[in-house]
């Protein structure tokens, strides 16, 4: 593979001038963490796939307990963009590429959708081009992915690190696992049988797993897409999926793509950010509320309900992380439509939708280019495809709508001790009653998103969860010990500035985790003031101006407990 270079606002060669706004932002976070020039160098700051630890506590991102981790860079990215090589999408390759390094993203994954035509010719067709853009743009990294269609329930993402083996692992995956095509998905002829479904959904991702543990591939990761949107991602299959190898199924979308799918007067009156449109079906988990099917804040309920599944998840004390993506098949207002098919052709022959074509007029879209609107921060301590991934598995992430921020650095210390503290996805060792701070280092937005505006976050929320072990019940969607514990107005707070939260430990460990918004839409949480006082709300249908409504969302820092 072409030697990877580093992107412009890391690189020292390039100079401050040729920087933009947001260049400039990132480059000043990077030096502030220690990062600049030779201690960010390329590399991959991954343990290979044979020497992977074994054990579910480690390869799932958790790290021995301490004080002491290491100063982080954030890299900006998308887990889940379609190109020609899905049959519902109409950009080329190369498009997407150029609108994802136009909006400042350094890595991102094409993650097409399965079906015969792609098995058969597309991804091998799709690769040839990610091999060739790799070499032609060296400061991007350009993953190869898999839009899996999971046996009894909704999509993945899956993905590889580059080497030889990344797409006949995908192509042997979606012919062996993918749901779709073998009619096990929703509507499908093979759908009523759930128990055989359920468990290959589990082999598939078991599959994966010692695909990476024999070194057939260094590095595989797995996410959940748009869990909510039909309701037919159960809380036990995301937790099955979870523990038959936590080191590869990492998390979920805490956000979905389509989020100018409610921009008013372009799709109609009842039209929802995230196209979270859909009624339950026979399909779906019967444990799930109406309110489910629904965005907040253009968050998925799952992840935006203070105290909801993804708390419940959280409070059995393991790594489960979330992500947002553009999803992007059609950009509102693009004026390009799919081009003709050639006589007798069509995508099972082909593997490859035929180029669009301009047509100066705008077209039907939900969605947002790479990088324009959401934003995946994965903290890495040097540069490069495995670190990426490394990062992901690690759950040193966190995200933003609308660039509503540059930065954000978290660390959780105890009071008089020395060390940089533990930071997103880490795990901090205290005895009981000892006393520990939350620092909550944030950055402003220094310059105008790609909508003109330049963004303010109103205020930042502490939400703290007791971690009580493994549930019982495997469908359980509350974690009623979960709540938001401290909320700091900094609407008037510019550049970059530090909040110390005291947080005491009691005699039971738990995490906490962050969550703030610009303050334009927000009102009682889903589960009671109580719980939530001012969380996200659903936009009224028809009247989703994301662009008016923004969030950013961290990852939990878990705190053990000891006696």
């Amino acid at each position: 593979m072409t030697e990877q270079k580093l992107p412009v606002w890391a690189d020292p060669a390039v100079s401050p001038a040729d920087l933009d706004a947001q260049g400039v932002s990132r480059r000043r976070l990077l030096r502030r963490a220690g990062l600049f020039g030779a201690a960010f160098a390329l590399g991959g700051a991954a343990v290979p796939a044979a020497a992977a630890p074994a054990s579910a506590s480690a390869s799932a991102g958790h790290r021995a307990p301490g004080g002491d981790d290491p100063c982080l860079a954030y890299l900006v990215g998308d887990h889940h963009v379609h190109s020609v090589y899905s049959h519902d999408a109409k950009y080329t390759f190369s498009q997407q590429a150029r609108a994802a390094a136009a909006f400042g993203l350094d890595w991102m994954v094409f993650n097409e959708h399965a079906n015969f035509g792609h098995a058969r010719y597309g991804a091998a067709l799709e690769h040839q081009e990610i091999v060739e853009a790799r070499a032609a743009n060296p400061r991007q990294l350009i993953f190869q992915g898999l839009e899996w269609y999971i046996p009894a329930a909704e999509h993945c993402t899956v993905f590889a690190a580059p080497g030889p083996n990344e797409v006949d692992l995908l192509t042997r995956f979606e012919l062996a696992y993918d749901g779709k095509l073998l009619n096990y998905t929703e509507g499908a002829a093979g759908a009523a049988d759930t128990a055989r479904n359920e468990a290959h959904a589990v082999a598939a991702v078991k599959w994966l797993a010692e695909q990476r543990r024999t070194g057939y591939v260094d590095d595989v990761l797995v996410l959940a897409n748009h869990p909510l949107r039909l309701g037919i991602d159960s809380p036990h299959e995301l937790r099955n999926w979870r523990d038959a190898a936590p080191e590869i199924m990492i998390g979920m979308e805490g956000a979905p793509g389509a989020q100018g799918a409610a921009l008013p007067g372009l799709r109609g009156s009842t039209s929802i950010r995230g196209e979270y449109e859909n009624k339950p079906s026979a399909q779906s988990h019967a444990g799930y509320p109406a309110d489910a099917y629904l965005t907040y804040g253009g968050f998925d309920w799952a992840t935006a309900t203070v105290g909801g599944l993804w708390d419940s998840m959280l409070a059995e004390g393991r790594l489960f992380s979330i992500t947002t993506n553009s999803d992007n098949h059609r950009t509102v207002f693009d004026t390009w439509k799919n081009g003709d098919w050639p006589a007798g052709q069509n995508f099972d022959t082909t593997g490859r939708l035929p180029d669009p074509v301009n047509t100066d007029t705008p077209q039907p879209g939900s969605d947002f280019w790479p990088g324009e609107f959401s934003r995946t921060h994965v903290g890495v301590t040097r540069y490069g495809y495995r670190a990426v991934m490394a990062g992901l598995r690690a759950g040193r992430v966190w995200l933003d709508h609308g660039h509503l921020l540059d930065g954000l650095d978290v660390r959780v210390r105890r009071d008089g001790h020395a060390g940089r503290g533990v930071t997103l996805g880490g795990r901090l060792r205290v005895r009981a009653g000892e006393r520990i701070t939350l620092y909550v280092t944030v950055t402003t937005a220094s310059r105008v998103n790609p909508q003109g505006i330049l963004p303010r976050l109103a205020h930042v929320d502490v939400v703290r969860g007791a971690v009580r072990g493994p549930v019982t019940d495997r469908d359980v969607w509350r974690a009623p010990d979960t709540r938001v514990v401290h909320t700091a107005d900094v609407s008037g707070r510019r550049g970059t500035y530090t909040l110390r939260v005291p947080l005491r430990a009691g005699d039971e460990s738990f995490y906490v985790r962050l969550r703030g918004s610009d303050g334009n839409r927000n009102g009682a949480g889903y589960l009671g003031a109580s719980v939530d006082p001012h969380g996200p709300v659903p936009h009224p249908p028809g009247d989703g101006d994301p662009w008016a409504d923004t969030w950013f969302y961290s990852n939990p820092v878990f705190v053990d407990v000891v006696r």
